[in-house]
């Protein structure tokens, strides 16, 4: 399936990194990792520096699929509000979840500057816009419950919210610890790193199509037929996991995406924070290392990639119909778009770990908008899951 249509930015912007190997023989390896996006280049990232032993391969050219059509803005707040997500999962697992989000941003940049590896990683500020009185209702509650649990938050009204920001609505909740980064070239720079630095092996144009588990090991077969045989095999490949699982765990939507022009300093917003919003749909919009607005949402349930593409120019229309709602002086003009396909669960939670019908295997599918983080949460649970390690694994089990 096309996880991405359009010219996503990250990808004309850095152009494509020197192709991987296709696999042409057998071979044995300790951590076999599906999936070459950022989640996976996470898990191979903690899987190294652990001194473990791993293989990575993708059915498409590495770092291709739905990383390069993500928008890669850096959030604690989950998809779910943290008042409905103690409703759902029990007030220790939802705050744990927050605070494990919010570290996660932390761990990313910690990662950047020991490998010495370049990202475009930004901390920003963020603004959780009140759409309407309803809206700016549910972030007052979600206020509080946040304060209660000491999570980074204040509450700006509709005074306060203008004179800043010069933005006209109901009020907001702002916060000074959210961050941006280039999702592409982080992916390509940490599989580099570890290719040069840690023995890791990366075969793109590798689909793996049949698992076997035995006694002591796993074996992956491609779809030309050679096997790899490791230790343990880590799922990463996005929303393409399903293939592997009886049950359905997500919801498959499609988000759509444009990048302006660049523009003169005067031209953006105070401290170019993160937005997003309450109403659904919802927009949310950064800015890039280059001065560039980046602006996507409207999010559509998935049919096909065809009913996805062809919703691209009037999907366009209403996400800078609605930015423009925001910032009506704003001299915006689009240059790039496209649309992508991720998956959301029903508490907005990844799943992580382990699961009783797939021994020998974990999974790290860190579904929904906040996709990077759960991805840091994830690799550093995996390393610690197979070197013996405690985790919190249950917080994000496939049976919570």
């Amino acid at each position: 399936m096309d996880l991405k249509s359009g010219l996503p930015f990250w990808l004309i912007k850095n152009g494509l990194s020197k192709d991987y190997n296709t696999l042409d023989s057998d071979i044995e390896t300790e951590v076999l990792i599906i999936g070459s996006g950022i989640t996976g280049a996470l898990v191979a990232h903690f899987l190294c520096e652990g001194g473990v032993n791993c293989v990575v391969v993708d059915r498409r050219m590495a770092s291709t699929g739905s990383t390069t059509a993500s928008t890669a803005q850096l959030q604690y707040e989950i998809d779910t509000f943290l008042f409905d997500l103690i409703e759902k999962v029990g007030e220790e697992n939802a705050v744990k979840a927050y605070q494990k989000c919010l570290e996660s941003i932390y761990t990313l940049e910690k990662i950047i500057k020991k490998l010495k590896i370049d990202g475009n990683f930004e901390w920003r500020s963020s603004l959780y816009l009140a759409s309407d009185a309803k809206g700016f209702k549910d972030l007052e509650q979600e206020y509080e419950t946040r304060k209660k649990f000491k999570l980074p938050v204040t509450l700006l009204n509709q005074k306060e919210l203008k004179d800043k920001f010069n933005i006209d609505k109901k009020g907001a909740l702002y916060n000074d610890c959210s961050a941006q980064i280039d999702t592409f070239k982080l992916c390509t720079e940490l599989l580099n790193y570890h290719k040069k630095n840690s023995g890791l092996v990366v075969y793109s144009h590798t689909d793996v199509v049949k698992v076997e588990n035995k006694k002591e090991h796993i074996i992956a077969i491609t779809e030309k037929g050679y096997k790899i045989t490791a230790k343990k095999i880590v799922a990463a490949p996005g929303f393409e996991s399903e293939s592997l699982l009886k049950e359905k765990v997500m919801q498959l939507n499609s988000t759509y995406v444009f990048v302006s022009k660049p523009l003169k300093e005067e031209d953006f917003w105070n401290e170019k924070c993160l937005i997003w919003e309450t109403a659904r749909p919802y927009i949310y919009v950064r800015t890039t290392k280059d001065n560039r607005i980046m602006v996507g949402g409207f999010d559509e349930d998935f049919q096909n990639p065809k009913k996805r593409d062809a919703l691209m120019e009037q999907k366009n229309k209403a996400i800078l119909k609605r930015f423009k709602k925001l910032f009506p002086d704003s001299k915006i003009e689009v240059d790039f778009y496209w649309c992508g396909t991720f998956g959301e669960t029903k508490d907005g939670l990844p799943f992580i770990g382990e699961h009783k019908e797939h021994p020998n295997m974990y999974f790290a599918l860190g579904y929904g908008g906040n996709g990077i983080t759960f991805s840091v949460i994830a690799a550093e649970m995996i390393k610690d899951l197979y070197l013996g390690k405690p985790t919190d694994s249950d917080l994000f089990a496939f049976d919570r």
